[in-house]
């Protein structure tokens, strides 16, 4: 049995988590989304994915959230912000092509893969004006110096963690970006199967490892079996009307 670490010792690493926080989370100006004059249109969500680590998935879930999103919605799709030369390549279904022809001339390059519309956007906040009204929008944020103001944005927000994430770096992180946007939920990707684990005492919802689906959600399909499954509960939980 391995020794309990020294009260010194974990004090050390809350002020370490700590700065970690401090440091990928900085203060974002407020922004004002500017309604039109009839606002009896229905608002659509804005959705932050945030990836807490490398490689844990952060683009397959933002997009498995966005292809179940279009689903759900009236225009049948949903833009994800991307870089449009990279992921898995899918024809685009019809709502996303118009989608994403709406969208090119006010914030940049886009196109249509699957269900969504991927969009290469450097100004989110214009970004999120635009489509107000238009179609759902999930935020794929890779960058942590960039979760605090995509957050700021955001409706809801969701904090995406491995397997092997310290899940005390998800509470820290999730109290930080708490206090510029709506409370995070933590998501943990390719999660361990089991009755019940450390993360599900947590609240986190947890998305089942599955290679075929993860191609499904990176071409802009929703995914099947276990993981759509996982997803569509998920997107129940972050309020995506059926």
């Amino acid at each position: 049995m391995s020794a309990q670490p020294a009260l010194g010792a974990r004090g050390a690493l809350a002020g370490v988590l700590s700065a970690a926080a401090d440091w990928l989370v900085e203060p974002a100006d407020p922004v004002e989304r500017q309604l039109p004059a009839d606002t009896t249109v229905q608002e659509r969500p804005v959705i932050a994915v945030v990836g807490l680590a490398p490689r844990c998935g952060t683009t397959t879930v933002a997009r498995a959230v966005g292809a179940e999103l279009a689903v759900r919605d009236p225009c049948g799709a949903c833009a994800v912000t991307a870089s449009t030369g990279g992921g898995a390549r899918s024809l685009g279904v019809a709502a996303a092509g118009r989608l994403a022809r709406t969208l090119a001339p006010v914030v940049g390059a886009t196109r249509a893969s699957g269900r969504l519309c991927l969009v290469e956007c450097a100004d989110r906040a214009a970004l999120a004006g635009a489509i107000l009204y238009l179609a759902p929008l999930v935020l794929d944020v890779a960058d942590p110096q960039d979760a605090s103001a995509a957050a700021s944005l955001a409706d809801r927000v969701l904090l995406v963690a491995g397997p092997r994430t310290e899940p005390a770096l998800a509470a820290v992180v999730a109290q930080s970006l708490g206090r510029v946007g709506p409370e995070p939920l933590v998501v943990v990707n390719r999660a361990e199967q089991g009755d019940e684990t450390p993360w599900s005492r947590r609240g986190a919802a947890e998305l089942p490892d599955s290679r075929m689906g993860a191609q499904l959600a990176l071409a802009g399909r929703e995914p099947r079996g276990e993981l759509g499954r996982a997803v569509a509960l998920l997107t129940d939980r972050i309020g995506g009307e059926r």
